[in-house]
């Protein structure tokens, strides 16, 4: 179950990195801004991913306190 979290976390910074590359590119190369549908996808997915890694978190700090 470990590495399943892991490929997920894994997954989303992939995906979010390659985004945001091309939105910095957009903006240097084209002066072009991102949608702000773009940037709330984006922050959905930080979001989406953050839970995952608090929810990883908690499950490790509980296991530490016992």
């Amino acid at each position: 179950m470990l590495q399943t979290k892991r490929e997920q976390v894994i997954s989303h910074i992939r995906f979010l990195r390659e985004e945001l590359r091309e939105m910095h590119l957009g903006i240097k190369e084209d002066d072009l801004f991102p949608e702000p549908g773009e940037l709330r996808g984006l922050m959905t997915q930080l979001e989406a991913l953050l839970e995952l890694l608090e929810g990883n978190t908690k499950i490790q700090s509980n296991s530490e306190a016992a």
